[in-house]
Order: C-alpha cells, then structure tokens, then sequence
C-alpha cells in the first residue's frame, strides 16, 4: 500500500485499508487508459481479477461523460463504482441517483466498501 498521503481522497484511503485488511491485493493508479486522442485515465484500483474500482465520492457531470467514452473505446474494461454515497443526486435539480445511473446504463455499482462477490 502507499502512504496514507498518496490517495486523492479519504474514499479511496478508506477503501484501500478495506481491501488491506481483507487481504485482498490491489495496485492503486497503476496504469493509463487513453481514450479519445489527447486523454488518458488512471483507474483508481485494479484487483488481481482485472476489474477496475473507481471510487467516488462526488460524481460530476464531466467523469460521467469520461467513463461513458471510455466504455465506448474500451468496451473489453470491467469497470466498476464504489460511491461514497450511490443516493447522491446527479445534481440538484435531478431526481437521478447515482446508483440509478449505474443501473440504467448496466453499470456495477457498491456503496461504501467492495462487494466480495466482485473477487470471484
């Protein structure tokens, strides 16, 4: 694991220490993803599996339309969200969950911790 200084927020600190005390091996922002011509993404969690974790607390507009492009260049990439909060709303003056979201594009989703059954 890196440093607790390493991680960009205390979701992903959290869900590392998780994944640490499970005993569940994981590389943090290993690699770069390119999608479109001048982007690259760096997952924030690759398990020994090959999926992908994302970890979100706020989920803005701009990450949604990333990940739906990335999808669309890499659809052979299993990435899936653990929001902080999956009843947060896409913004305001949505009725949308983020949660919601996720299901109506067939994305896999968890709140808070990973969901064991992701591993197998």
């Amino acid at each position: 694991m890196k440093s607790n200084n390493n991680y960009r927020s205390k979701l992903e600190l959290k869900f590392a220490l998780d994944l640490e005390e499970r005993g569940i091996k994981f590389n943090y922002e290993s690699i770069s993803i390119p999608y479109l011509k001048e982007h690259t993404y760096t997952p924030d969690f690759i398990l020994p599996n090959g999926i992908i974790i994302e970890t979100k607390g706020w989920w803005k507009s701009a990450d949604r339309t990333k990940h739906k492009l990335i999808r669309e260049q890499h659809p052979e990439l299993d990435i899936r969200f653990v929001f902080q909060n999956a009843k947060n709303k896409l913004a305001k003056k949505s009725k949308t969950t983020y949660a919601e979201y996720c299901d109506r594009k067939g994305w896999l989703w968890a709140e808070g911790l990973l969901l064991l059954k992701w591993l197998s």
